[in-house]
């Protein structure tokens, strides 16, 4: 099974049409014979119909024809090619009714855009086949809308053919009808179309739709699975899942470039396609990347080598904005890595590590993102273990989708809960990779624990984080296995979880994780009565666990407290390449933590994490923060000066914190969830602690810390940490005169704050 054989049937068709053309007396110059769609290209399976047009001059009187065309098709029907009857598709019209056809039928134009001669006159067939690409030019804007409606409206009802266990090769999304609506758009000469990149897939689906037929001996292109074994054996492949993971690999790569495409000629009109026909204006926005054309862009100068992580900085702000990666960029970044170069270093570095995690967590802009990077093989020089599950098959009823689409999916529903825990890098990073342990007859939970230690540990997690992905990885089916099979009121249930779980915090990332596995798994598997069982398990063993997840207050070393009680105001910077390490110890005063925020903000300095702490009449005040490829040179003694300034003058500091917000260029956002806020008054501490969980923003903790202040608050202590997109904010926070705050005040300053983050 291949081209050849197909192109044999073809080309035996033809001498069967040849020869009965020239038996019917038909004059050769006033009419012909063409082949249409699938024929036209030569490519004919064992159940295929014969797509022809039978093309005339308009001499012929209509008897006259009618006789001629039975002549012609008659036979045709007592005729067997490979066995099989035929069976035939048939019109007959003058050059003139074809063009009227077409321009009214989409069918009709997307077969004639493959029209071949057969036999008979050339000069008919070469009129319609000028006149059909002509017309699929001239109204191209309008037909190509026409045809993406058509195409909307057939994926809707067929599904997708990659992650279907019983997928239909030619009307599915990513199929073989999804193949020739891309070439008829590039053959509409709007866009330049990478048709070389679906070679494969048009291939496989070609020799698999063959194979279907002989081995079923019926024309049909419903993979089924009694005969998916049977095609799989016909091909060479070692088994059915081996065939599978290769057609959902093809039409993914299909489904990649159509909807690349669509995008582009969305966007054609706007701005000209300016990649190719002129230079268009771009936004920088961060180092090396920009956005141009609607898509973010790598630098064409970068070196890859010199900053081995801008591929996953690319990849989470365009996540993060919304927009597709430019497929150049994608592929010189390709390029780089396959022959060797731009590997990280091991450990990744944290601002790889946390563009990772930013990716991760922008909900259902990251599948876009991540399918390219997949597309490209990005994704295996980063993350080698992902190659093993690549387009592997879930063959059962639950799953929608392969095994790694599947964790995507449900990285995806689980970027809607990280309001919900306390690591939403944990929990972010466990869902992506849950099932990583999949391809094999070994428990894939166990095996998964045991493959994502070293991956966790590549990518720059530290021992303790480690052993916590480790336990969501392993026991992600357990609340969900115990809750659906164990009675919830047996002490001894809740001891069995409570033994396996070792505090609050890992049940909440283990809930979270239960719920968007079961959300991306379907709602045949995920129903609300499961998702009620969870939660009532989770709620005793809640119950019966004691523990605190709020961040503990800093504690100072010795040095940090003698150069606190010497009352001298300080900076230090340490510089650590990508990034500064900045501590600050300082007279305390109401609004210290939003002013010096605001500072670092103006000198586009990105803050990653901060530990504030007051002691005596000081404070000391630790940084992490990453500058923008705009920040001027940091120097200990202009970011003293900045302070000094800022504190002396604030409201000057306000109005340049809020014209550089204005000032920033007008991209699009994805939708985040909601702010969260919350307050404990119950802590074993003497402070008031206000809890912040929010996506990260520019001037995020100035405006935070703004707010606080405003409401004659104190912040005594503060622990703030950006994990990928997402800040959480723990404040230790007292009245002025140094009391707790009461019930009344800590939730007037919550509603203020959840107002401010609107």
């Amino acid at each position: 099974m291949g081209t050849r054989e197909r192109r044999v049937r073809s080309n035996q068709s033809d001498r069967i049409l040849t020869q009965l053309f020239q038996e019917s007396g038909a004059d050769p110059q006033e009419l012909a014979i063409a082949a249409v769609g699938g024929f036209g290209r030569g490519e004919l399976t064992p159940g295929s119909d014969l797509d022809i047009v039978i093309i005339h001059s308009g001499t012929y009187g209509e008897k006259e024809l009618s006789e001629l065309v039975n002549k012609i098709l008659y036979p045709l029907w007592d005729r067997k090619i490979d066995g099989r009857s035929v069976k035939i598709d048939h019109s007959v019209r003058t050059p003139a009714e074809m063009k009227i056809a077409a321009a009214s039928d989409l069918k009709v134009a997307l077969g004639l855009l493959d029209i071949r001669l057969i036999c008979g006159s050339a000069d008919l067939v070469a009129d319609v086949q000028s006149d059909a690409l002509a017309a699929w030019r001239k109204d191209a804007n309008s037909r190509l809308v026409e045809l993406q409606e058509s195409l909307r409206d057939r994926h809707q009802k067929m599904g997708e053919l990659a992650y279907l266990l019983e997928p239909d090769l030619k009307e599915a999304r990513g199929g073989i009808r999804d193949i020739t609506a891309l070439r008829a758009i590039d053959r509409a000469n709007l866009i330049s179309v990478p048709i070389e990149r679906i070679s494969f897939a048009e291939s496989l689906f070609a020799n698999v739709r063959e194979t279907l037929h002989l081995v079923s001996g019926r024309d049909k292109d419903k993979l089924l699975f009694q005969e998916q074994d049977k095609v799989a054996a016909a091909l060479g492949y070692v088994d059915a899942d081996a065939l599978m993971s290769d057609i959902a690999q093809a039409a993914r790569s299909v489904d990649y470039v159509l909807d690349i495409t669509w995008y582009r000629l969305a966007h054609k009109g706007r701005d000209g396609f300016g990649r190719f026909f002129k230079k268009v204006r771009s936004t920088t926005i961060s180092r090396d990347i920009s956005v141009a054309n609607k898509e973010i862009v790598i630098g064409i100068d970068v070196d890859f080598d010199r900053d081995p992580g801008i591929g996953l900085r690319a990849a989470a702000q365009a996540a993060q904005l919304g927009l597709p990666l430019s497929m150049e960029s994608l592929e010189r970044l390709a390029t780089h890595l396959k022959n060797g170069g731009g590997a990280l270093t091991h450990p990744w570095p944290r601002e790889v590590r946390e563009n990772l995690i930013t990716l991760i967590g922008a909900g259902p802009a990251m599948v876009q993102i991540f399918e390219a990077l997949d597309q490209e093989e990005i994704i295996f020089h980063w993350i080698p273990e992902w190659r093993s599950v690549r387009s592997l098959p879930q063959r059962n009823v639950l799953h929608r989708h392969t095994v790694d689409r599947h964790m995507v999916e449900t990285a995806v529903h689980a970027a809607a809960l990280t309001r919900k825990v306390h690591r939403p890098d944990l929990l972010l990073f466990g869902a992506l990779f849950h099932d990583i342990g999949k391809g094999t007859e070994e428990d894939h939970s166990e095996r998964g624990e045991r493959l994502i230690a070293p991956l966790a540990a590549r990518i720059g997690f530290p021992p303790a984080d480690i052993a916590t992905i480790q336990l969501l990885v392993k026991h992600h089916l357990l609340l969900a296995a115990t809750a659906t099979r164990r009675d919830l009121d047996d002490p001894a249930t809740i001891a069995s979880v409570v033994e396996a779980i070792p505090d609050l915090q890992t049940l909440e990332l283990l809930h979270a994780l239960s719920i968007a596995d079961g959300e991306a798994t379907g709602r045949a598997a995920w129903t609300d009565w499961k998702a009620a069982l969870v939660e009532e398990l989770v709620t005793k063993v809640k119950i019966a666990l004691t523990d605190n997840t709020i961040a503990q207050q800093p504690d100072l070393t010795d040095s940090q407290r003698i150069a606190a009680e010497s009352g001298a105001f300080t900076v230090t910077i340490n510089d650590r390449g990508n990034l500064y390490a900045i501590e600050i110890v300082i007279a305390d005063q109401p609004g210290l933590l939003s002013t010096v925020a605001g500072v670092l903000n103006l000198l586009r300095l990105d803050v990653r994490s901060a530990r504030t702490k007051s002691h005596g009449n000081s404070a000391v005040m630790e940084w992490i923060v990453i500058p923008d490829p705009h920040a001027p040179l940091l120097t200990q003694e202009a970011l003293h000066d900045e302070i000094a300034a800022a504190l002396e003058n604030r409201t000057s500091l306000a109005t340049r914190i809020a014209e550089r917000i204005s000032a920033y260029a007008q991209l699009p956002t994805i939708p985040v969830p909601a702010p969260e806020v919350e307050t404990f008054l119950d802590a074993a501490t003497a402070a008031t602690i206000i809890e912040v969980r929010s996506h990260d923003r520019p001037a995020l903790l100035f405006g935070i810390g703004d707010v606080i202040t405003k409401c004659n608050v104190d912040i005594r202590s503060a622990i703030v940490t950006t994990l990928g997109a997402e800040a959480i904010d723990t404040l230790y926070v007292t009245e002025l005169d140094g009391q707790a705050l009461t019930q009344s005040r800590a939730d007037e300053v919550a509603q203020r704050l959840r107002a401010a983050l609107k």
